[in-house]
C-alpha cells in the first residue's frame, strides 16, 4: 500500500527512505524545495508544497495508506506559510491526513515534539511515535517495520 513521507527532504527522511525500498511499494515524497525533490525522485513519487498547509499535505496523502510524518520539518529553516509553530503545523497535518483518509500515522520525532502533536494523534486509525533521536539505521529499520506490520500502537524508540 502506498506510503507518504511528509519531510522527505529532512535528515531524518535521508535516513528512512532507503529503509523502505523497495519492499513498501510506493513511496512519495512530500518536500518544500522542487530541487532537493528532484535529488529524491530514485526513491519514489514527489510532490512539492508547503509544509505547513494541510491541503498540500493531504493531496499528497490522497488513497495512500501510511504517512511517516517527520516533525522535524516543522521546525527546521523552510518557509512556512501557513502555520508558525510545530503544534500548529502537525495541526494542519492532521487535517490533511484526516481528510486523505489515512490509516495509519508513524510520527518521527522527540519527545517535546511528540508532547506536541495534539490532534495528529487522533487523524488515523493507527498512531505511533518513533523516537527521531534513533541512529540512522535504527531509525529506518524502524520506521520500515511500522510501515510494513499489519497493526501498530504505541510509542517505538522513546528516547
Amino acid at each position: 500500500m502506498p506510503v507518504i513521507v511528509i519531510g522527505a527532504d529532512t535528515p531524518e527522511g535521508n535516513a528512512i527512505l532507503p529503509a523502505l525500498q523497495p519492499a513498501s511499494g510506493e513511496i512519495r515524497l512530500f518536500v518544500s524545495d522542487p530541487a532537493i525533490g528532484a535529488k529524491l525522485r530514485a526513491y519514489g513519487k514527489v510532490a512539492v508544497g508547503d509544509v505547513s498547509d494541510g491541503s498540500h499535505v493531504g493531496g499528497a496523502a490522497l488513497n495512500a495508506f501510511c504517512a511517516v510524518a517527520i516533525a522535524h520539518a516543522a521546525s527546521d529553516q523552510r518557509e512556512r506559510s501557513f502555520a508558525d509553530t510545530p503544534a500548529a503545523v502537525f495541526a494542519q497535518w492532521a487535517d490533511g491526513l484526516l481528510d486523505a483518509g489515512i490509516g495509519r500515522i508513524i510520527f518521527v520525532a522527540t519527545t517535546a515534539d511528540i508532547a506536541a502533536a495534539g490532534k495528529l494523534r487522533e487523524a488515523a486509525p493507527e498512531f505511533v511515535a518513533v523516537d527521531a533521536g534513533l541512529p540512522a539505521k535504527q531509525l529506518g529499520a524502524a520506521v520500515a517495520s511500522l510501515e510494513g506490520s499489519q497493526k501498530i500502537s504505541g510509542h517505538h524508540g522513546a528516547g
